[in-house]
């Protein structure tokens, strides 16, 4: 059970989050945190977790993530440090948020604590399934990437600075990360969200594919 002041940081951190997603439309907008902390809720109920670290950890993952600031940048920190928060508590979620974003096949970013497993997990979750789709294009289209290039093969980026520096189509990030996360998923509650959102991808894949090469084009991949 959360404590009344914790409720109330809660409160104010939701409120303050909603103010710098103003205007977003990559889909890491106030929507995707608003499910995020919600499939977080879900999951650590489920799995019988601190909720309270989570919830702050999933309101805030996205406020310093790399694809939007620069990497100095200590939003999430800050915002933390304005409320009345012990220091102990500040580390935590801080730590936690440090480990939820997917930075590559081949990096594994495998969580230390049920907290973080579950935060990650449910960002996670909001980028397969139907919304999956739908953020991928807004995310690839707000970088001017085209919807699909059938010379360009997906890439299995093995560091960080890889995946970081990719510039390739919407499509090609399917394989490069939205049908690698279903195996990557740390709680039961989560991986069973996920089968039937990992096959609509497949089907929405395979659809597309067919539309694509209507008059007998090379396949892809």
């Amino acid at each position: 059970m959360l404590t009344q002041p914790q409720l109330e940081i809660l409160s104010a951190t939701t409120d303050f989050v909603k103010s710098q997603s103003t205007g977003e439309s990559s889909g890491h907008d106030w929507w995707h945190i608003y499910r995020v902390e919600k499939l977080a809720i879900f999951i650590a109920e489920k799995e019988e977790a601190e909720l309270f670290t989570i919830r702050l950890a999933a309101l805030l993952h996205d406020l310093d993530d790399w694809k939007f600031n620069e990497s100095n940048s200590r939003n999430a920190e800050n915002w933390l440090r304005s409320t009345s928060l012990e220091e102990e508590t500040i580390q935590k979620v801080l730590h936690i948020i440090s480990q939820v974003s997917f930075k590559g096949a081949g990096e594994k970013t495998i969580p230390d604590s049920m907290e973080a497993m579950i935060v990650q997990d449910a960002d996670r979750l909001d980028a397969l399934g139907a919304i999956g789709i739908a953020r991928a294009f807004a995310y690839g289209g707000s970088k001017n990437r085209p919807i699909f290039e059938p010379e360009t093969a997906p890439e299995l980026h093995k560091t960080f600075t890889a995946y970081q520096n990719s510039k390739s189509h919407t499509i090609n990030h399917f394989y490069e990360k939205l049908l690698l996360l279903k195996d990557r998923l740390h709680t039961k509650t989560a991986r069973d969200l996920a089968i039937e959102r990992h096959d609509f991808m497949k089907d929405f894949l395979e659809n597309f594919f067919e539309e694509w090469f209507l008059f007998g084009e090379k396949r892809f991949p």
